[in-house]
């Protein structure tokens, strides 16, 4: 059963398409709009298959021509073209002749994609990766994958070159077929196949997927690193003994999802009731204009430097700021005034040895970082 995180996300993504969806969309030239929608349609067509069939589906072999095969015939390759699809594909490494990985796909007769195969009830780990590995570096191979027919799991060389990377940049759950995956795999179509293109988003999404993994495991169980961590922002000043470590872990679980939650419920507001957009010419739009908090704290600030030089004030929409003269690289310090505690950040240079982030309810306590943000300052003089 799917937990309450799980589900969050869901959620959260589904409202988020639906705010943005629109957007996008007409971003996409009309070829575009029914490649995006094709590869989907007919990945979900597929996933349908797989489900209906998984069930006959014992052998490694039976899952190569069930479903590996046709998937990647869904991808518009010619899986029966020995000169595109090879099966088997031989190449001798080191000592060991003879070895053959399931399938080669072939670019300009060298083998670009290289694919092992398992069972169908494999459950994929790194000790099935040997062979691909091996492969992978005595070969001109760019990719390669492994796969059990419904989860493919796709590497490259990303950390070190010609040496395939241990963790994926991208995997390929066809029992459960999402969107934005099926974007990236559309990048794998025959006649979209583009190795500069693949390889240069590769990299972040290997890595944004990474840390979404880390940030789920932190919203179901904070860590003590980061309990520590989010404790040290002004929320408890006391020592950080294991029992007041402890208590804190479920007041921080319940506040993510108290977050999520009210994320969600504004993202369904602004798709249920959107505010009127007025559209207004280029040339007339105002800049925001800061409100009383935001200029008491930055006049306040101002007090604390007791400085001759000329100091304004900007705002963006987030947060308001304050920089010497017009020159954005010289900020001194922003302010981001919120319903519950306030936040005040430092401009953090190379040789800032102290913490920049502060929260605050009244004013008055920047008091104690008086001298940080004159060190601040000065350092935003010297710029």
């Amino acid at each position: 059963m799917p937990n309450k995180i799980s589900i969050c996300y869901e959620i959260l993504f589904f409202c988020t398409l639906l705010s943005y969806n629109h957007i996008n969309m007409e971003k996409l030239n009309n070829k575009e709009k029914r490649n995006h929608y094709g590869v989907l349609r007919k990945t979900k067509n597929f996933s349908n298959r797989i489900e209906h069939l998984k069930g006959n589906i014992q052998t490694e072999e039976a899952t190569k021509t069930s479903i590996i095969l046709p998937f990647f015939q869904l991808l518009g390759y010619d899986v029966f073209n020995p000169l595109e699809f090879v099966p088997e594909y031989t190449a001798d490494v080191g000592i060991k002749k003879g070895e053959q990985v399931d399938y080669a796909i072939m670019i300009n007769n060298e083998p670009l994609i290289l694919i092992e195969a398992k069972p169908i009830n494999t459950e994929l780990s790194v000790k099935h990766m040997s062979q691909l590995i091996r492969y992978f570096s005595v070969t001109k191979a760019k990719f390669g994958i492994l796969t059990n027919g419904i989860i493919y799991q796709f590497y490259s060389d990303l950390e070190e070159h010609n040496k395939m990377d241990t963790i994926p940049f991208l995997v390929v759950n066809l029992s459960k077929v999402e969107k934005n995956v099926a974007e990236e795999l559309k990048q794998f179509q025959k006649d979209a196949f583009n190795v500069k293109n693949i390889l240069s988003s590769a990299s972040n999404l290997k890595y944004m997927t990474m840390v979404k993994n880390v940030i789920a495991e932190q919203f179901q169980s904070p860590s003590d690193q980061l309990v520590k961590a989010l404790l040290t922002k002004n929320i408890y000043n006391g020592t950080k003994t294991q029992a007041v470590i402890d208590k804190f872990k479920g007041i921080i679980q319940k506040a993510f999802e108290e977050y999520i939650n009210d994320v969600i419920s504004e993202r369904l507001s602004t798709v249920i009731s959107p505010e009127p957009v007025i559209s207004v010419p280029s040339d007339e739009k105002a800049e925001p204009i800061l409100n009383t908090d935001e200029t008491n704290v930055l006049n306040y600030i101002k007090g604390l430097l007791n400085t001759s030089l000329d100091i304004t004030y900007k705002k963006t929409s987030r947060y308001a700021y304050m920089q010497l003269g017009e020159l954005s690289t010289k900020w001194i310090c922003r302010v981001y005034i919120r319903k519950e505690q306030h936040l005040f950040t430092l401009h953090k240079f190379e040789n800032t040895d102290y913490e920049c982030e502060y929260y605050f309810d009244e004013v008055e306590q920047l008091d104690t970082i008086q001298e940080l943000i004159k060190d601040t300052f000065e350092k935003c003089c010297k710029l």
